[in-house]
């Protein structure tokens, strides 16, 4: 069995086992209570499908923003290939980085460069999960203030600087150019004179990377998105806590979404973060007051709205593959050649050189 078999196989596995412990979750607190509970939440799930869409345009504006403007996609394209990665991040079983991994590819066969297309994308997810790290220590510190556990301030407190430690260090790595040194690696230890371009074309990748991270307005710009889009949705918990007859104030909302959100970052690997969030819900909910039930109602009101506006991205990232597979347009067959060219020879890669400009 193959590396790649083996990581199917453990996303599989922690799958089942999210899925089992979900579904123990809802017997212990009462499958009718909280079926009961979801129905009453009808408005509230029509009104979070509807915020969810403000926030899926505060993420892309967040990743265009660091698309240089030659290149950079229309806001409308931009949306739906951010729509679409969601989608497969929260409905398929891969890991969530598997839904960005999809979104550059999408920009690629829209005529985004595919050193550009990867290069935004490392960016925007490592200040996402920066802005993460403020959204979670936040949401720590109110649980303390609310609760006056200190328990629960040393745990949010080292499991916080572990994260600072974790995403500082991706970033340095970045810095220093970790694409050509891997690319290298490979290459010495293959015993080959035949990866060159993959080397070249990771130092293209790095210079890419450094170039991005230069550009602090449009980093800072998206790390402010980033940050609008953790808080709306703070907001889609509260409006759902709403309608599930809790009278809970927004930094309730605030709470529960952040704790949940460090909850599933430490357990990403868990397809779907099934079980995980409900169990994050759980455990919070319990310490600001919230019925068991309810909390359990609160994770599948959520994760009917991720089924709503995520099963139909999924058609629609099979009917673009389709197209691609079966039926390129010049537009793709011109991008997909110039990303085989870039990869054989990056020197020649473009006719004209790539431009970073403030916006």
């Amino acid at each position: 069995m193959g590396k790649r078999e083996k990581i199917h196989v453990i996303a599989y596995l922690l799958g089942l086992a999210g899925g089992a412990l979900l579904v123990g979750l809802v017997v212990q607190q009462g499958a009718g209570q909280v079926a009961a509970a979801v129905a009453r939440a009808g408005w509230g799930i029509a009104a979070i499908i509807g915020l969810h869409a403000i926030r899926l345009l505060s993420d892309t504006l967040g990743w265009i923003v660091l698309i240089p403007k030659e290149n950079r996609p229309r806001l409308a394209a931009g949306f739906w290939m951010h729509w679409i990665g969601e989608s497969v991040s929260n409905l398929l079983p891969a890991a969530r980085v598997g839904g960005d991994i999809l979104t550059a590819r999408l920009a690629v066969l829209r005529g985004v460069p595919g050193i550009i297309a990867a290069a935004s994308t490392l960016v925007d997810v490592t200040t996402c999960v920066f802005t993460k790290i403020i959204f979670t220590l936040a949401g720590f510190l109110l649980l303390f203030a609310a609760t006056g556990k200190m328990n629960l301030l040393w745990i949010g407190s080292v499991a916080e600087l572990i994260a600072v430690l974790a995403v500082g260090g991706f970033y340095l790595v970045q810095k220093a150019g970790i694409f050509k040194w891997c690319a290298a690696l490979a290459s010495r230890m293959a015993k080959s004179s035949n990866w060159q371009g993959l080397v070249d074309n990771g130092e293209a990748l790095d210079n890419a990377v450094r170039e991005s991270y230069a550009q602090r307005m449009q980093v800072a710009a998206c790390g402010f998105f980033s940050m609008i889009s953790w808080m709306i949705g703070a907001a889609e918990v509260w409006i759902a806590l709403n309608a599930l007859g809790v009278r809970a104030g927004i930094l309730h909302g605030f709470i529960l979404e952040s704790a949940s959100q460090g909850i599933r970052g430490a357990l990403f690997l868990v397809p779907g973060a099934l079980g995980v969030q409900e169990g994050g819900y759980l455990l919070i909910g319990n310490l600001l007051g919230i019925p068991g039930d309810i909390s359990i109602a609160l994770s599948v009101v959520l994760r009917v709205r991720e089924l709503v506006c995520g099963l139909p991205g999924l058609i629609v990232w099979s009917i673009v593959e389709g197209r691609h597979l079966w039926k390129k347009t010049p537009a793709e067959q011109k991008s997909i050649q110039g990303l085989q060219s870039d990869l054989k020879n990056p020197d020649r890669s473009s006719s004209k050189p790539i431009v970073w400009q403030r916006n």
